[in-house]
């Protein structure tokens, strides 16, 4: 593996003090393939309304998003703002739908992935669903960490289960910012590309039913998430998406938008 900086090609666009990436589905997953082949350190962001947010109110965590290599617009909102602001034809690029694209292609070209995150049984299960639906992807290893900081030599342990496994791309499904601040510190530690997918385990695995077609097509994937978990998930989509409609109106009026 070679150690690298952050990827300088990013074109992005200013989404309430982030770059995300402005990026096509073909583009994200042809470089995303062009990395995984060459094994290199890399890390993507899918970043919502939640992750902007969290961006604009810690200076932390903004940086860990303006240094990732790729930070794709993942909810309706942020493509929206990135529409208003000079990429009219910008796209969703989300987390569940760009891991079953990817693993599609992976299938098909021979890229080994692995799965890090959520729980034994929820792994267990998106394994065999995977496999289901696409008998011929590699999956070389599957790995549910404590839920806690793990020790030295733990994380010693992880990245050496990872690397001998010689993945082209991680799959991490810890949770934002976690999952995030995990992959910039392991940037250069696991020789593969590491993608954030947040909920894409759950929901390939079958233990969380995503929204329906029409609500993703309209924007409503988050309302469809906080009606079936409001208890876990109401202050994350109502206060932050308070805070992201706040922070997008201030930003578009700036711009005289």
């Amino acid at each position: 593996m070679t150690q690298l900086t952050p990827y300088s090609g990013r074109r992005c666009a200013d989404v309430l003090g982030s770059p995300i990436d402005a990026i096509d589905w073909g583009n994200a997953l042809d470089t995303i393939s062009n990395w995984a082949e060459r094994r290199e350190s890399r890390y993507v962001c899918i970043c919502n309304a939640h992750s902007v947010v969290t961006a604009a109110q810690d200076s932390g965590f903004r940086q860990v998003l303006a240094d990732a290599d790729m930070a794709t617009p993942d909810g309706a909102p942020v493509a929206w703002v990135m529409r208003r602001t000079g990429h009219p034809t910008q796209e969703r690029i989300n987390g569940p739908d760009l891991m079953q694209k990817f693993c599609e292609r992976a299938a098909a070209d021979g890229t080994p992935i692995y799965l890090l995150g959520s729980t034994p049984q929820s792994l267990a299960a998106l394994q065999r669903n995977l496999l289901v639906v696409l008998p011929a992807l590699t999956i070389v290893g599957a790995m549910s960490p404590p839920f806690r900081e793990l020790s030295a030599p733990e994380d010693d342990a992880l990245v050496a289960a990872v690397n001998g496994a010689n993945p082209g791309v991680v799959f991490v499904s810890l949770g934002c910012p976690k999952q995030e601040r995990w992959m910039a510190a392991h940037r250069g530690r696991i020789n593969a590309v590491m993608i954030g997918v947040g909920a894409a385990f759950d929901f390939h695995a079958g233990t969380v039913m995503r929204a329906p077609d029409w609500m993703r097509r309209h924007g409503l994937e988050w309302l469809h998430r906080l009606i079936s978990e409001p208890r876990r998930l109401w202050r994350r989509y109502l206060v932050s998406n308070s805070a992201f409609i706040v922070g997008a109106v201030r930003q578009l009026l700036r711009r005289g938008g």
